[in-house]
């Protein structure tokens, strides 16, 4: 009997020690259009950019080539073990040149224990996905809401 009450304790403090290194969002989530010199966007090009590129703050985002908008935040309690994040990129409606009518893009991505920051950012690099209208921004880690920001694209 007594083993089975330490068992039981042991058992309820590696619980509580997991429940404690839950990855969540740790301090301010930037928003906004991502700052770049380059003004001239051709259809499909794209510029490399740094990871500390400046956020310019705005939930208005401007309908037109080249822009990049989205959110960074940091996150605490990663570990490679972890369950991904799941980046859930809700549009009005991006219709592909097949015909194609997207009113979602989601994208899996590994968590990286190492990296500061972490990233969620839509670029439009194709004139078909510059479309008008709310785009609703939200990162999740299984079925646990981290991060979300809307953003009227005009």
């Amino acid at each position: 009997m007594h083993y089975t009450r330490f068992s039981a304790l042991a058992a309820f403090m590696l619980m509580a020690g997991q429940v404690q290194a839950e990855v969540r969002v740790e301090g301010p989530v930037e928003y906004g259009v991502f700052a770049s010199q380059y003004q001239d966007f051709k259809p499909g090009e794209r510029v490399l950019t740094r990871s500390n590129q400046q956020i310019e703050r705005a939930e208005v985002i401007p309908a037109k080539l080249g822009t990049k908008f989205g959110m960074r935040y940091s996150l605490v309690g990663k570990t490679a073990s972890e369950a991904p994040l799941t980046l859930l990129y809700l549009t009005p409606g991006v219709t592909t040149p097949d015909g194609t009518r997207h009113d979602k893009f989601v994208v899996t991505q590994a968590l990286v224990p190492d990296a500061a920051q972490d990233v969620m950012a839509f670029e439009f690099s194709e004139p078909h996905e510059v479309v008008a209208g709310e785009w609703h921004f939200l990162v999740f880690q299984d079925d646990r809401k981290l991060a979300e920001q809307r953003f009227q694209v005009r």
